[in-house]
């Protein structure tokens, strides 16, 4: 970091640590425009606490998207939004100077913050004439929510006062969980995508269709307003499929315009939203084939966009946005609706600063008696962290390295494999390294490691599967997350290759390259397959960590 910048952060410290109340939300758009308000989060990963959560610097893409917005990071992400270098916006979205802009402007997001957001916007516009809606991923990400299977959670939306949501990480529960949680949810579970096997309908002589609403119809003020579902659509592809026996999935194109359609000709709202949590690029295809859309707010990729993006399709266009991840973000749409439909809209990714927006007290004490049972567990400390550790890039976290180490070490494994999970917040240089924070990486209901030998040919394949999830030419086909980890062995993408063709310079650690025929001893986590026997990898990293302190 040079040292001008250094200084403009310093200058900035005096008046960020002076304004806590309500200071700092000022910017938040007032209720100057529009009849109606939608408030979006999205893949908040349980996080109740405020966090650090360090952007990626790499996205790596198709030659043809590199210039794309959803695909800018750094300083070309500030030249196209206008956003200016060193501010606390810049911080907010993007990897540029993470540790000493974190260490000025603090953590973002918390539940608690969030709440006095959703309550102050809420306030000014009139209760009647707002709704929050939540895309996904908000049961799984932390130890409390894993301890007690989202129910945690369930109770911090419901206080939040979340209208709507779908899914994706929240099926992992499996689905008999899923349907119990639900009772306790006070919201609106949505998913148009999600329908009965064949043979599940079959011996429950249910409708094929009718494992949740498709949709809700929502009176805001004068407005009607539309929520359609659109659930994650490669769950079972993507986790145990196991856990959803009974349910078949995908992005059900023909379903969703059908739906569309039922709602347009029966004059039954004025504005259509789909609630989404597809991932960006599988939105923005969805928006330029299916007509009639007025708003796509999306979820999964974990893209924070300053501003829509503006899809046209023959004579309509639909707005299509994507609100981050982690609680770093409140996504604020003011519409302007009249004569039936959505004339203009005011769109507004409100950062959510910890340092400058009051807590809310009642939201406070649910998050202190959520975590009173744990308190000791969560707290106890395995290490320091001696660099800046983080997840989030195309490739490789230092965090990801942390648990491939430690897959090898323990498992004595040549090669180490770990999921390319986006979920996961930052931690500082010389920060503690708690049991709590080992969590927030790495809880799911899946966490067993496993040891395996694999050949070559065997180890070029996956990564190649991975690959093309990634960067196949069909938006479609990908199904989000970041490249596979790899420990102990090195390789070269190249994501405009076709199948198969993208994965080369396979070396070991020693800088011998990898055999097609040689067999290898392999350990990784999170296997989609049948379930395995390994300690589960929560334990096998703080075991490692602890022993590297000592």
């Amino acid at each position: 970091m040079n040292r001008r910048r250094f200084l403009s952060y310093l200058g900035l410290a005096p008046a960020l640590i002076s304004c806590r109340s309500d200071k700092g939300i000022d910017d938040v758009p007032a209720a100057d425009f529009g009849n109606a308000t939608l408030l979006h989060i999205t893949d908040c990963h349980a996080q109740l606490l405020p966090v650090h959560f360090r952007e990626p610097s790499v996205k790596a893409s198709l030659a043809g998207n590199r210039n794309a917005p959803a695909y800018l990071t750094g300083q070309a992400f500030l030249d196209f939004f206008g956003i200016k270098p060193s501010s606390r916006e810049a911080h907010a979205f993007t990897h540029l100077d993470f540790v000493e802009a974190a260490r000025v402007f603090g953590k973002m997001g918390g539940f608690a913050h969030l709440a006095t957001l959703v309550k102050r916007i809420r306030n000014a516009r009139g209760p009647e004439n707002t709704l929050l809606l939540d895309g996904g991923d908000s049961w799984q990400g932390s130890a409390t929510a894993l301890w007690t299977r989202g129910r945690d959670m369930i109770d911090a939306c419901n206080l939040l006062g979340v209208d709507a949501m779908t899914g994706h990480w929240e099926f992992t529960y499996g689905s008999r969980e899923v349907l119990d949680n639900l009772k306790r949810f006070k919201g609106e579970f949505i998913a148009q995508n999600i329908a009965l096997t064949e043979e599940a309908a079959f011996d429950s002589e249910a409708e094929p269709d009718a494992v949740f609403k498709p949709y809700v119809i929502k009176q805001i003020g004068r407005s009607r307003i539309a929520v359609i579902g659109q659930a994650f659509p490669y769950t079972p592809i993507a986790h145990p499929a196991r856990f959803v026996p009974d349910w078949r999935w995908g992005i059900q194109e023909q379903n969703l315009q059908a739906h569309v359609d039922r709602i347009k000709n029966g004059r039954e709202a004025d504005v259509i939203v789909l609630l989404s949590h597809n991932g960006l690029d599988v939105d923005l295809k969805l928006a330029s084939r299916i007509t009639g859309l007025d708003i796509i707010l999306g979820g999964h990729t974990h893209d924070a966009l300053p501003r829509p993006l503006v899809v046209a399709n023959g004579r309509s266009r639909t707005w299509v946005t994507n609100a981050g991840s982690h609680g770093k973000f409140l996504g604020i749409l003011d519409l302007d609706v009249g004569n039936g439909r959505l004339r203009n809209l005011r769109y507004r990714l409100q950062p959510v600063f910890a340092n400058l927006v009051e807590p809310d007290s009642e939201m406070l004490g649910l998050i202190d008696k959520i975590r009173a049972p744990f308190l000791a567990r969560l707290q106890q400390p395995v290490a320091s962290a001696d660099r800046l550790l983080y997840r989030r890039d195309t490739y490789l976290g230092t965090f990801d390295r942390l648990i491939l180490d430690a897959l090898r070490h323990v498992n004595g494994a040549e090669i180490s494999f770990s999921p390319g999970f986006r979920w996961g917040p930052s931690l500082l240089p010389g920060q503690i390294v708690t049991y709590e924070q080992v969590m927030n990486q790495t809880a799911i209901t899946y966490p067993e490691t496993y040891t395996r030998t694999l050949s070559g040919d065997e180890i070029k394949s996956i990564l190649e599967d991975t690959a093309d999830n990634l960067f196949n030419k069909d938006p479609y086909y990908r199904q989000g997350g970041d490249m596979i980890r790899t420990g102990g062995l090195g390789f070269h993408c190249a994501p405009d290759q076709a199948f198969g063709r993208r994965i080369s310079r396979l070396r070991l650690a020693d800088g011998e390259p990898l055999s097609a025929r040689k067999r290898y001893q392999v350990s990784g986590w999170a296997s989609v397959g049948a379930p395995t026997e390994g300690r589960p990898v929560y334990d096998v990293l703080a075991d490692y960590l602890t022993g590297q302190s000592d």
